[in-house]
């Protein structure tokens, strides 16, 4: 028997109701030699009839219908990556997004070349969360010194201060000098430690880790609580 070939596209599903964008993104999309358009929706339930039919290696779903399609997705086992487009976002539903399973939130003000950017990276398990979004989940979460960032090596804490600066595994390789796959096994790390298993939730995490305090009870957990597991995510892709 002939072994299964291996596909080398990115098979993408988008879900706006803008009719508008939807045509736009749709035609931006198209154009990318290494991208399918599984389909371009305009409802929640057309983009599950299509995913239930075919995998997708992305999803790209307006911010106003993500909260309701990540939560509709995961409990289908959906096993494609949510890449969330938003005009603009709080501090509040950039986390609540990133703790449902989104694996990057990518503002429209940004150009077409970052968004192809940002779904080739979140199709390989990168997180993509846009600096201003970052910003502000900074400014609401200051990284401060909490139980959990103390419990961290050295390297640890590198790799996860790059991360939270959006920086690829590649990149986080080349500027603290190691080998990328030394920089995916401290990534396997801090997932463990953070109980995560994506780049986005773990930004989540080290912005939400409770602070120090002096109330704070000394046998207290330095761990935060897990997050469910997403489906389809494999630890290669750190």
């Amino acid at each position: 028997m002939d072994p299964t070939p291996v596909r080398e596209s990115l098979r993408l599903v988008l879900l706006d109701d803008h009719a508008l964008l939807r045509e736009s993104l749709a035609r931006l999309l198209a154009a990318e030699p290494d991208f399918e358009l599984v389909a371009a929706c305009t409802t929640q339930a057309e983009a599950m009839r299509h995913l239930k039919s075919a995998e997708a290696d992305v999803i790209l779903v307006d911010c106003r219908m993500a909260r309701e399609f990540i939560p509709a997705a995961r409990k289908a086992r959906c096993t494609g990556k949510v890449l969330v487009l938003a005009r603009d976002l709080n501090a509040g539903d950039s986390a609540q997004l990133l703790k449902c399973g989104a694996s990057g939130i990518f503002l429209d003000s940004d150009s077409s070349a970052r968004l192809v950017q940002a779904i080739r990276l979140v199709a390989n398990g990168e997180a993509w969360v846009d600096q201003k979004v970052l910003r502000f989940l900074a400014e609401r979460y200051p990284p401060g010194d909490s139980p959990w960032r103390c419990s961290l090596t050295g390297r640890q804490q590198e790799v996860l201060s790059c991360v939270l600066d959006g920086s690829s595994s590649r990149a986080i390789a080349s500027h603290l000098g190691v080998t990328e796959s030394a920089v995916k096994a401290t990534l396997q790390q801090l997932f463990g430690k953070a109980g995560v298993r994506t780049r986005s939730q773990l930004v989540r995490v080290a912005l939400e880790a409770p602070r120090v305090s002096p109330h704070s009870s000394p046998h207290s957990s330095p761990h935060p609580a897990p997050l469910p597991a997403e489906p389809g995510y494999q630890a290669k892709s750190a």
